[in-house]
């Protein structure tokens, strides 16, 4: 534990001017005396550490330091290198073989003639998402609002908000922030975003609670019982989303699924995507709209 502290100071240090021993305490929940004890055995290992006194003081590595690779093992750079390269897929900037170079140092063990893990978090819209992605990481640094198009399931409207952190959950880009019009923190899909603008207006950070950033909880605030009957031709589907054992398999061969979902305009999209492969049982309400959005398909082709 104390090994994978003093590592964490380092790298902290390293990213940053400079910091505190108060602050660092706080970040790894230990004592100052425990920090300064670390800081002690930092130094006598040879990563020159320099503490700044007065007003606006603390503590910084010696300019022109570089980390010594050797702190990280061969499998430990290769994940870094793959979680910067993956980054790369949607950034203007390629960080990743400057990066390699660097940590490398005559190592070459790190750079591998080719990757044994690749990892693309872009999408069909990757320029267009490289271009949100730098915008929205400028307005956080410099705290300045954003203004955007959104649309939505209830129309499109013009949003302003106080963007907070980037997030990719659920396969997509979000943008996490506060919305001025609906003053609170919302969720926003990076794919239904566009005309997106630094208003060069700056903002005061605001505090975030822990349950805030449970970002599943954005989505939707249903609890919604979904009972249904799938086809086996539908199997692999399943499994894909929800694992080999969401469903029991009847004598007849039908899936019985059971399932809790949190948002409704999903959950029925996702119901309709199967088409004729499924059979809603419960509830009732779901099993009247997919009826009804039936009769409209087949009106909108008779």
């Amino acid at each position: 534990m104390k090994m994978d502290r003093m590592i964490g100071i380092i790298t902290i240090l390293m990213q940053r001017e400079k910091t505190t021993i108060p602050r660092l305490a706080e970040r790894f929940e230990v004592s100052r005396r425990t920090i300064q004890r670390d800081i002690d055995s930092i130094c006598r290992a040879g990563v020159p550490i320099i503490t700044l006194q007065g007003y606006g003081g603390g503590l910084r590595i010696a300019d022109g330091y570089r980390l010594d690779p050797t702190v990280l093992t061969e499998t430990e750079l290769q994940a870094v290198l793959t979680g910067v390269k993956s980054m790369d897929s949607v950034s203007k900037t390629a960080y990743r073989q400057t990066l390699a170079e660097k940590l490398s140092q005559g190592r070459g063990d790190v750079l591998r003639p080719y990757d044994t893990m690749m990892i693309d978090l872009a999408s069909w819209y990757q320029e267009s998402l490289k271009e949100k992605i730098g915008l929205l990481r400028q307005a956080i640094e410099s705290q300045e609002t954003v203004s955007f198009t959104y649309y939505s399931s209830r129309g499109e409207a013009r949003r302003e908000i106080e963007p907070y952190i980037i997030v990719y959950e659920w396969s997509a880009w979000y943008i996490y922030g506060y919305c001025l019009s609906q003053n609170g923190f919302r969720l926003f899909k990076l794919n239904r975003l566009w005309e997106l603008e630094n208003t060069r207006t700056p903002y005061t950070l605001r505090e975030i609670a822990d349950e805030q950033l449970t970002f599943v909880n954005q989505i939707g605030e249903e609890t919604i019982r979904l009972d249904a009957g799938f086809q086996p031709s539908a199997k692999y589907r399943l499994i894909e989303e929800y694992g080999p054992q969401c469903y029991t398999q009847s004598e007849t061969g039908t899936l019985h699924f059971r399932q809790t979902f949190a948002n409704r305009g999903y959950l029925l999209q996702w119901i309709l995507s199967f088409g004729n492969q499924v059979k809603v049982l419960e509830p009732a309400d779901l099993v009247a709209e997919i009826y009804k959005q039936a009769v409209e398909l087949q009106k909108q082709y008779e």
